[in-house]
């Protein structure tokens, strides 16, 4: 299997290239890239490799500037040591986040997954497909869940379909759906039924009174007492607290 390294840093380079060899003596380090413009380059001259091993923070910048410019047809895993990006890497075709320093074990548990997405004769564009559909939430949901809301504005209604739902909130004793125009629409069902009418893999119920699409959270801090804080898009302005409780079974939520 031939891999592509993007990694600024030497000796996490040289280290990462021991690892993989002892999971798979086999696997081919094609290259190594440590800055985004040279990957750029390397992109634009060179064919792409079965799997890549991404570091976020680059000397010139965050790695997913890379993507602006070259479209990426292999499968990602990411490498930092930060776990802040984890939401934006889930976004492209990552199929793992590893945290440095990386460990033997959770990097070959990494390319037991990436194993398992590539079935015999398939196409990497099929996978890669399969990748983005299911990071950025827009897959079909299932048939016992809701398609649509139908809601009323003045004396019309309008439909709206759930790819189109941001999040749904309860303000001042009343249930919003708010889209991803940011435009909100009153509706009649309590934050309750609301959480059993939508895909509890595209949606996730963060506090009383926010329920949210994976496709509008754009970042997840660290609070403090083991809370985090949630921002999205369209903006909730003073982002959106989950409690400790609550904390560990969303950030495996996110990372399914």
């Amino acid at each position: 299997m031939k891999v592509l390294i993007i990694e600024d840093e030497a000796v996490a380079a040289r280290r990462l290239q021991n690892l993989l060899h002892e999971v798979d003596p086999s696997i081919e380090v094609v290259s190594v890239v440590d800055s985004i413009e040279d990957a750029v380059l390397w992109f634009g001259e060179f064919a792409h490799p079965e799997l890549i091993f991404m570091d976020i923070m680059l000397a010139d910048g965050q790695s997913f500037e890379i993507f602006e410019h070259v479209e990426i047809k292999v499968p990602i895993i990411f490498t930092t040591a930060y776990d802040e990006f984890a939401i934006k890497a889930f976004k492209v075709n990552s199929i793992d986040y590893l945290l440095k320093p990386i460990e033997l074990p959770l990097l070959a548990d990494a390319l037991k997954k990436f194993h398992s997405l590539i079935r015999p004769h398939q196409n990497m564009k099929e996978v890669i497909a399969s990748l983005l559909v299911t990071r950025q939430g827009n897959e079909e949901p299932r048939p016992d869940f809701k398609n649509r809301f139908l809601v009323k504005l003045g004396d019309k209604f309008i439909p709206i379909p759930i790819s189109e739902v941001s999040y749904f909130s309860f303000e001042d004793k009343i249930s919003f759906l708010y889209t991803n125009s940011n435009r909100r629409y009153m509706l009649d069902h309590t934050l309750d039924e609301l959480e059993k009418l939508v895909d509890p893999t595209l949606f996730f119920r963060l506090n009383r009174q926010y329920i949210v699409s994976f496709s509008a959270i754009k970042s997840v801090h660290n609070y403090f007492n083991g809370k985090l804080k949630v921002f999205t898009e369209p903006l909730v302005s003073a982002g959106i607290i989950v409690s400790k409780e609550r904390a560990q079974s969303f950030k495996s939520w996110l990372n399914k």
